[in-house]
């Protein structure tokens, strides 16, 4: 099984080819294919290589599924004995991707 450890935005990612991942919201458009340079890890036939921080050469090729946004959260405040109460509700953006190749470089 060969995966790679990869980074979008401040968040990484763990995933091998064929995965499907909700990541934060991107600006590309459906059935794009997005390509990320900022690789970390990668775990292969030929062994573990490790990136000094990233590894040169190394991408994770990906292609935009889906645009979505969560279930609503809601954020309640409140002040006790004060009659303070505030109630907002927000849904958080998410973009959907499949992982089609992991390159070595």
């Amino acid at each position: 099984m060969s995966y790679g450890v990869f980074q979008i935005g401040s968040i990484q990612y763990k995933a091998k080819k064929g995965d499907i991942i909700r990541v934060g919201k991107l600006n590309n458009d459906l059935n794009e294919e997005v390509v990320f340079d900022s690789v970390y890890l990668l775990n292969d036939d030929s062994g573990i290589q490790i990136g000094n921080p990233n590894l040169k050469g190394a991408s994770v090729k990906a292609k935009v599924i889906e645009h979505s946004r969560d279930p609503k959260e809601v954020a309640f405040k409140f002040k006790r004995r004060k009659g303070y109460h505030r109630k907002k509700g927000f849904r958080r953006p998410f973009t959907r991707i499949e992982i089609l190749e992991i390159n070595s470089g």
